[in-house]
């Protein structure tokens, strides 16, 4: 039989890397200096968490007036940042998580920096209920911890307390997942660092490992036991937070498509920031030939999908308003796109259904530059799409006597930027000093996109898409047996 083309789909991890190879390539990283754009972002970020630092320690010792909030609009940038944190670490567990469950893998090479950032958004998040409370320091109130006061209890009823079970259970689980992944790692590390600091701290939190069958059985059954348990995470802790708003009677927040709207804007926003921190690891650390131009390309997919999930939130919240004959409601809905904040509605709009359709082109969603802005614009939409729902609905009461307008204190506005000094600041931290690629899963998948001997099956003449290999059938088994 005459030698048929065969058409590879591309290897996940480029470059024909050996195992050796990517345990030098991954703790290299870590032992050599870092690159001049590490050191020029840490320095950026680092500078502004100290603002933002300042900026709260003021405003505890001064107290909320520092604020622009007033009697009608009682939640603006604090909230508006502590609903957008949650979203953020959102995408992580789904990559992690519900993609290890699909078996998807092509996760293995952005899962460990999603884990990383689940943790530091879920940080950024909590701090915002406890400063927006006035008296921070009381904020353990919010749990039912053992006391010599009777009877006394939090009040169940009250979303805080929801918020508050709900960040700490997803902290807890997301840490937990985020830690044994890194114990094969941590191993590794202890195997090739130089004696010091890191090798004694590697040796510390690997807990023995010794790699042996029985050890990673054991920790492929954990493993898989924390991805299911993780799992629903996904759903139910931003389903909480949209209560916090469908729960009121105000027009433009008692609706039921919030659960459903609120998961599809967080997993939306999440993957837009695993993005951002994709492409920043992967030019400052030199990852190129790991996180591969496919990666950010499936990732984008993932974009386009959930962009459409929240544009049709956005329509069905007119249609629902405009059906419901509602005057009040349908007001509220009409005042975000006419009335004093529209400049928001718009951006919202713009930067959350419009722009995400550009990476239908492949050109650009191959394109690491282009993505890396679009990333950016999804971000900056999703932030302002929590500000419009929040502000726009408080700032017009059911009375034109209780209106009232809203604009952000310099105080505000510093706590927000010192808020992604903080996230910044520990992702760059957490990839100059622990392994930001999963070493043990990439290893698993180095020879995707080989040609399998028992996967051959003759096939008619194809068109290879553009930069496919292409392999006779001959050839093809000759590089399986190399």
């Amino acid at each position: 039989m005459a030698d048929l083309p065969v058409v590879l789909r591309p290897s996940l991890i480029e470059g024909n890397k050996s195992l050796a190879q990517v345990t030098r390539d991954v703790c290299g990283g870590l032992e050599g200096k870092p690159t001049p754009l590490w050191w020029a972002g840490f320095l950026i970020s680092f500078s502004v968490l100290i603002v933002g630092i300042a900026a709260v320690t003021y405003e505890i010792l001064t107290g909320v007036g520092t604020w622009g909030v007033n009697r009608t609009v009682g939640w603006a940038v604090p909230i508006t940042c502590f609903v957008f944190w949650i979203g953020i670490g959102h995408a992580g567990t789904l990559i992690s998580a519900i993609l290890y469950l699909l078996r998807q893998r092509w996760r293995t090479s952005v899962n460990r920096s999603a884990e990383a950032m689940t943790i530091f958004a879920v940080i950024c998040a909590g701090i915002f209920p406890v400063v927006h409370l006035g008296r921070p320091w009381l904020a353990y109130w919010l749990f039912p911890y053992p006391n010599t006061r009777g009877t006394l209890w939090v009040n169940f009823r009250s979303p805080l307390v929801w918020d508050a079970f709900a960040i700490g259970t997803y902290f807890t689980i997301s840490l937990l997942f985020w830690y044994l992944g890194l114990i094969p790692d941590l191993a590794t590390v202890r195997d090739v660092a130089r004696p010091g600091p890191r090798q004694r701290f590697a040796a510390l939190f690997s807990l023995g490992w010794n790699g042996s069958a029985r050890t990673w059985q054991r920790y492929e059954v954990v493993y898989l036991l924390l991805a299911g348990l993780a799992t629903p995470l996904v759903v139910s802790v931003h389903t909480i937070v949209s209560w916090d708003f469908a729960t009121a009677v105000i027009p433009g927040w008692h609706s039921t498509i919030f659960p459903p709207y609120f998961v599809a804007g967080a997993i939306f926003s999440g993957l837009a920031m695993v993005l951002t921190l994709m492409l920043i690891a992967r030019k400052t650390m030199r990852l190129e030939q790991y996180i591969t131009i496919r990666h950010v390309e499936v990732m984008c997919k993932l974009v386009i999908a959930t962009s459409g999930m929240v544009a049709l939130a956005y329509a069905t919240e007119y249609f629902t308003a405009l059906y419901s004959a509602n005057p009040y409601e349908l007001f509220a809905f009409l005042n975000r796109a006419r009335g004093p904040f529209a400049w928001t509605y718009w951006t919202m709009v713009s930067c959350n259904v419009l722009v995400p359709q550009l990476l239908w082109s492949k050109r650009l969603r191959t394109n690491t530059l282009v993505v890396f802005v679009i990333s950016i614009l999804i971000n900056v939409g999703m932030w302002f799409e929590r500000f419009v729902i929040i502000v726009t609905s408080l700032h017009r009461d059911y009375l034109p006597s209780s209106w009232s307008t809203y604009s952000p204190t310099p105080i505000e506005l510093a706590t927000l930027a010192g808020s992604f000094g903080l996230f910044f600041t520990c992702f760059l931290l957490f990839v100059r000093f622990l392994p930001v690629i999963a070493i043990a899963e990439v290893k698993g998948v180095l020879k995707d996109g080989w040609l399998k001997p028992e996967a051959r099956r003759p096939v008619p003449w194809v068109r290879e898409p553009a930069g496919a290999e292409v392999l006779t059938y001959k050839s093809a088994a000759e590089g399986v047996q190399q």
